[in-house]
């Protein structure tokens, strides 16, 4: 089939790919200059899928209330909200009862898990060389951290995954740059976790999916996508539309100009995110792999010779001003446990990036309703994660097979209810 992808980020560019192996002939639409230039651009690099969770969770609310008084809040509400936003944190607000957050983690944690097997094979298959390394840990400050995890710990457990609880000696020894005047309580070490640079792997598969004949056409606008009479797209600049056989929607908070024309409204916003990047000062005592600091929710990772500080949710607000205290947390972040390991005097990258969050959790993958339009949306914070095994759902789906795992509560129907 002749199949249109909207976006080129790590959806867009995975999704695009996959096609490609399936056969297809795709043309990628982007309208920045380049891949990976938004939401995957400078995001944590976490790939733990144990750890992949709907925001939308009991207790939440709560905890988004107190935070709203902390100076080094984890998540931050700003002004003003726009009525699409307090849509959005009602529909949140009623997606944290405890039957849909637990149906909504298990289907995260099956996508997730599929997701990085299909990232190995990728990797491996391609033999691509990106920044990453092996291993995660979770860095719990106080015995209360400690017994709020144990839930989660418990769904590991059920889910057969591998991870090891560290008192802070152990947890030493594991990260040995931990900076030795931060106490803390313990940690969680998850050995088949890891890191690795979004970005990279996607100008990386990018490349790849050219040498398979994919069209990648950047500085494009998509102005409008009709379904009436077969699938076709405009183009700002171009007077006629181009027809597909089928339209891929990849474009994260983007999709929702394209799509509320069609008649869909997708109850998406963003849920914005910062990150420092900085190169490292000194190797040891930079951090092996990644950690999270579990109480400020903010990860630390080692991303080849740069380290990257990642963390933060921020609804509402300006999303073209970055917010002093959200960057402020993550330098104190670097400086609690790896004070030495970035030389923060020049060349740091600051950076704020708008995921893409729908109210319950999950993506939408699949069909949308309308001839010819398929979707790939709405991954959140956890893009990176969950995009090969996304990207590998939906070629499945548009080829009339079925996906390597069960895709049930993953279509756009349970947003409708």
């Amino acid at each position: 089939m002749k199949i249109a992808v909207i976006g080129a980020g790590i959806i867009g560019v995975t999704t695009a790919y996959e096609l490609a192996c399936d056969g297809h002939e795709v043309t990628v639409m982007e309208r920045r200059a380049a891949a990976a230039e938004e939401t995957s651009f400078a995001n944590a690099g976490i790939v733990a899928p144990g750890y992949v969770t709907p925001w939308a969770a009991p207790g939440m609310p709560s905890k988004v209330i107190q935070h709203l008084f902390s100076r080094y809040a984890p998540v931050k509400v700003g002004l003003p909200l726009s009525l699409r936003e307090l849509a959005w944190m009602w529909r949140w607000y009623r997606a944290c009862q405890p039957e849909t957050y637990l149906a909504n983690r298990a289907q995260l944690q099956s996508l997730a898990l599929y997701s990085r097997d299909r990232l190995h094979h990728i990797t491996a298959d391609l033999k691509l060389e990106y920044d990453r390394s092996d291993g995660y840990m979770v860095l719990l400050r106080s015995e209360k951290d400690s017994k709020l995890a144990q839930p989660g710990l418990q769904l590991l457990r059920d889910a057969g995954l591998t991870f090891k609880e560290l008192s802070p000696v152990e947890a030493r020894k594991a990260e040995s740059a931990l900076n030795p005047d931060t106490s803390f309580f313990s940690a969680i070490y998850l050995p088949d976790d890891e890191v690795g640079n979004c970005r990279q792997f996607a100008l990386m598969l990018k490349n790849e999916a050219l040498r398979m004949g994919v069209k990648f056409a950047f500085n494009t606008t998509v102005t409008q996508i009709n379904t009436s009479a077969g699938a076709t797209v405009s183009i700002a600049g171009e007077q006629v539309p181009r027809p597909f056989d089928a339209v891929v929607m990849c474009a994260g908070l983007d999709s929702t100009r394209l799509l509320g024309p069609l008649g869909l409204k997708i109850p998406m916003v963003a849920v914005h995110g910062y990150s420092l990047s900085a190169p490292i000062r000194e190797p040891l005592n930079a951090p092996r792999s990644a950690v999270m600091d579990e109480h400020y929710k903010v990860a630390i990772s080692r991303l080849g010779n740069r380290v990257r500080v990642a963390g933060g949710a921020e609804i509402g607000g300006a999303s073209d001003k970055k917010r002093a205290s959200s960057v402020a947390t993550l330098y104190k972040v670097l400086h609690d446990w790896f004070p030495g390991a970035a030389n923060l005097a020049s060349g740091v990258q600051q950076w704020k990036g708008a995921r893409p969050m729908l109210p319950d959790g999950p993506p939408i993958l699949g069909a949308s309703g309308l001839s010819g339009l398929w979707l790939n949306l709405g991954h959140g914070s956890s893009g990176w994660a969950l995009s090969c095994g996304s990207a590998r759902v939906l070629a499945d789906l548009i080829g009339g097979r079925t996906p390597g795992m069960d895709v049930a509560g993953l279509g756009v129907d349970r947003l409708r209810a």
